[in-house]
């Protein structure tokens, strides 16, 4: 019989509502994480800015970890985060806790470049951009991937569970989605080394530059 050779693009086609739901997952919370730095009060930001300030100040003063320390814990962090997405997509109960995995990291992403915006201005969105921005360029799609392969393993989960007539064997589906999340390994690997070498570094420049201006 003929076997239908995999095709990525094909693949993104079938499931675009699964990344079209992640996406917009992500996004909402994004906006909810800008809605809570605006729901704080006056004397909460303060205090949040006053311990802000205290890191600026010891960044000015020299770091406390090197570049390479900051690169193994940032890529000990993201593996950590892929394989409990990984292991999350195994179970069909796991579903809900991927959804609030995206969630709360789009409230991260939000939270924090809002909070800059909100204390700082113009240098709030600069020192974002330099600090923030630089490898989740890299890590918010491979967490939107990760998290949307995870699902979609669930969802054939599920169907394999309810439906006797599918007769896919799941071996050929398990190697694909472990064979993409190594990959994505690769991904925030990289994202790492930029972390640590590239946007810790430009953080360091725009801080000495705001606080010298």
């Amino acid at each position: 019989m003929y076997k239908k050779r995999y095709i990525p693009t094909d693949h993104i086609k079938d499931h675009a509502a699964v990344y079209l739901f992640m996406i917009i997952l992500f996004l909402i919370g994004i906006i909810f994480g800008a809605v809570i730095v605006n729901s704080m009060n006056f004397v909460q930001k303060q205090d949040l800015f006053f311990y802000l300030d205290r890191f600026f100040g010891k960044m000015l003063e020299g770091p406390d970890v090197n570049n390479k320390d900051i690169f193994v814990s940032s890529l000990f962090y993201h593996i950590k985060y892929l394989l409990l997405l990984f292991v999350l997509g195994l179970s069909v109960i796991g579903m809900p806790i991927i959804w609030i995995l995206l969630f709360i990291k789009g409230i991260v992403v939000g939270f924090s470049v809002g909070f800059f915006v909100n204390q700082m201005g113009w240098q709030g969105l600069l020192l974002a951009t330099a600090s923030i921005a630089p490898q989740n360029l890299l890590i918010i799609p491979a967490y939107l991937i990760a998290g949307s392969l995870a699902m979609i393993f669930s969802i054939n989960l599920l169907r394999k569970l309810f439906s006797r007539k599918l007769h896919q064997p799941l071996l050929p589906l398990f190697m694909r989605y472990g064979t993409f999340f190594v990959a994505l390994l690769a991904v925030v690997g990289v994202a790492s080394l930029i972390e640590s070498f590239v946007a810790n570094e430009a953080m360091q420049l725009v801080i000495k530059w705001i606080y010298d201006s």
